[in-house]
């Protein structure tokens, strides 16, 4: 048996994310079909993260056992040709070893949030994209994110669906920036809560058009209540970006 590790890209709009649904497709699903299409064998996929219904993915890491000899370059393009027909490709298969995990052995997630900041509708990045329409202050969604950052209970801005065991995360990272009429939010944390992101980047986009203060968003944090979040940001503009593993990480000698 070889474990095979996967960097997977996908479109989320016609998934209900990623983990197997009973009621509708995952992406799981469907990498799942592929595996058995090419090997005759039943897996189970395990990833990085999971992805709600509508989010994407830049680079999901995941892994999957496969009894049958093959190369991880056969694999990656016998998976890309059975998944033609579906918003999801294999950008990377490679032999892992036996201990590693996609989901246990990952020390930090990257997800980017992108909202296209502009009165007309969107004609390309329908599902990709938040769009406001009003003008919105980066650089002010920039400072009052950073009260975010560090170690804290985000209950604020987490899901009554969670199933996490604790509220308390450390946020490493929420830079906010404009480039051109898209505002880039790059958030990195070793795990999240679940709607965590979309949360946080609801109202951070009440501060950027003005209706409430970096005072405000400080005290949505420190209320440790649902009930004191703005509201979600919807998922068309989130996107799983990277998980990182031990070997990412410099060591200390090397930087």
């Amino acid at each position: 048996m070889t474990r095979f590790r996967l960097t997977v890209e996908f479109d989320g709009r016609p998934f209900m994310g990623w983990q197997r649904q009973a009621h509708g497709p995952s992406v799981q699903q469907a990498i799942e079909e592929a595996v058995l299409g090419i090997t005759g064998e039943h897996v189970t996929l395990h990833a990085a993260g999971r992805t709600d219904a509508g989010v994407h993915a830049l680079a999901m890491t995941a892994h999957v056992d496969i009894d049958k000899p093959i190369t991880a370059f056969r694999l990656m393009d016998g998976l890309n040709a059975k998944l033609r027909s579906q918003p999801v490709a294999i950008l990377k298969a490679e032999v892992a070893a036996d201990d590693f995990h996609a989901r246990f052995s990952c020390v930090g997630r990257r997800y980017l949030y992108r909202i296209v900041n502009r009165r007309a509708p969107l004609a390309l990045e329908v599902g990709r994209a938040w769009r406001v329409p009003v003008i919105l202050d980066a650089e002010a969604m920039h400072e009052a994110a950073q009260c975010l950052a560090g170690l804290h209970d985000f209950t604020t801005f987490r899901s009554a669906h969670c199933q996490s065991e604790s509220p308390v995360k450390t946020l490493d990272r929420l830079n906010v920036r404009r480039e051109g009429e898209a505002i880039l939010f790059d958030v990195a944390a070793r795990s999240f809560l679940h709607h965590q992101v979309r949360s946080m980047v609801g109202c951070l986009e009440l501060v950027g058009c003005g209706k409430w203060s970096a005072a405000d968003l400080k005290a949505a944090l420190e209320a440790r209540d649902r009930h004191a979040l703005g509201f979600n940001a919807p998922p068309d503009g989130l996107y799983f970006a990277a998980a990182i593993y031990p070997e990412d990480v410099p060591s200390p000698n090397n930087r």
